[in-house]
């Protein structure tokens, strides 16, 4: 039985069919096909994932963020990590609301 597009590699044969990327990497746009492209919106540029080595590369939406190293009790951190992905911004939240 043949597996899953899901389970299958990202770029496969299987998936994509029989698809020629060097073709497809090596064609150069012309002035003519740039008439034929749709307009980029708004929309499309928030739903757009970005790909460096077949991984997708976190991209920040509000302001930028700074890592720092910061001590906390191991019962705060488990607490908030129960509440799920995003518990970080969740944290950052609290704190900037704290500060007024």
């Amino acid at each position: 039985m043949p597996e899953s597009k899901r389970d299958m590699p990202r770029f496969s044969a299987e998936r994509f069919g029989k698809t020629d990327f060097a073709k497809v990497d090596a064609h150069v746009i012309t002035a003519e096909e740039y008439e034929e492209l749709p307009e980029l919106t708004d929309e499309m540029m928030n739903r757009a994932v970005c790909m460096l080595g077949g991984e997708p590369v976190p991209h920040a939406t509000g302001p930028l963020k700074e890592q720092v190293m910061l001590d906390l009790d191991a019962d705060v951190i488990a607490r908030f990590r129960a509440l799920g992905t995003g518990w970080q911004d969740r944290v950052n939240e609290i704190l900037r609301e704290a500060l007024g």
